[in-house]
């Protein structure tokens, strides 16, 4: 990226003061789950919780599917934006983690509007095929599994609607994707998907250099 602003350590801290707006619940929720074993490395960052709630608004959406709920973080940020009668669908293998967060969904008020899906991603991708069809989503957020990554897009694009928006997060996997030298299979389920979004005609995309990379995915 020739001739950009170089992203130092003051300038983020710039960016985070003027932008971020921020409040108790959601400041509790990232402090507990730091205290997590890895749990800074894999929790949605406040930017970028802030960001899929702005694109719930942009997009008027009001059914979202989210692939890795974790801690629940994102899940929060994105219930509170939807309108009175949405629906978010949240899948995880394990209810574990989201146990933590929904008690913070339940203390915002936002437990009513989330469908909490425990079990193989795959699985519950199928399912929900069956049981709502094609289309019936506005928008997808994909944070699981790396390796699997696209098989949940190709999912995820079955169960979005024309002009719906598909957020994937870590497309760049903290810099391995350049790495040559890896080959493990979260890099390389990242790298599988960056290379057929860039080529698939179905969609339009543009790849975010913040976080941890975040690709928008609008299908046509």
């Amino acid at each position: 990226m020739a001739d950009q602003t170089a992203a130092t350590h003051d300038l983020l801290a710039y960016v985070r003061e003027v932008s971020l707006r921020d409040d108790d619940l959601l400041r509790e929720l990232r402090e507990a789950t730091a205290e997590l074993p890895g749990g800074s490395a894999l929790q949605v960052m406040a930017e970028e919780g802030q960001l899929l709630s702005l694109l719930v608004g942009l997009t008027g959406a009001r059914t979202v599917l989210e692939i890795g709920t974790y801690t629940g973080y994102s899940t929060l940020c994105m219930a509170r934006a939807l309108p009175v009668g949405g629906l978010l669908v949240s899948c995880d293998i394990d209810d574990r983690w989201p146990a933590i967060g929904a008690d913070f969904w339940k203390r915002d008020g936002v437990d009513a509007r989330i469908d909490l899906r425990i079990g193989d991603a795959s699985a519950t991708l199928d399912a929900l095929l069956a049981e709502r069809g094609p289309e019936s989503f506005d928008l997808v957020f994909i944070d699981a599994d790396k390796a699997n990554y696209l098989r949940y897009y190709e999912a995820s694009l079955a169960l979005l609607r024309a002009g719906g928006l598909i957020v994937v997060d870590n497309t760049l996997f903290f810099g391995r994707v350049a790495d040559p030298a890896a080959v493990d299979p979260e890099t390389a389920g990242v790298r599988a998907l960056n290379l057929v979004l860039h080529e698939d005609p179905r969609v339009e995309l543009s790849l975010l250099v913040m976080a941890d990379g975040i690709t928008l995915v609008r299908k046509r």
